[in-house]
């Protein structure tokens, strides 16, 4: 009896792959923008952290946008990189 040949996903293009996790972690960081500002002002947040900064309201909205995609990034790539099909990276087993 012969052994099945072991199946190797391809792999899939860079496109797809920086979509998969640049988009979501966009869309999260929008949201957490719009619910983290409904509460916050960011002035009020400004002379909290760093009262000799000089940021307005739109620079304290867009650092905040920009902290929360890196945050959200962060996780998707994680959970990007514990999908990835374990036939890339491991040996068949009994080979």
């Amino acid at each position: 009896m012969t052994r099945p040949a072991a199946f190797d996903h391809p792999p899939r293009p860079l496109a797809q792959r920086l979509g998969a996790i640049l988009w979501p972690s966009f869309f999260s960081a929008g949201v957490a923008t719009m619910v983290c500002f409904a509460h916050v002002d960011p002035i009020a947040l400004r002379d909290l952290t760093f009262p000799d900064w000089t940021i307005g309201r739109e620079a304290g909205y867009t650092l905040g946008f920009f902290l929360f995609w890196m945050a959200t990034g962060a996780s998707s790539l994680f959970t990007w990189w514990l999908l990835r099909p374990s036939s890339r990276f491991n040996p068949p087993p009994g080979g």
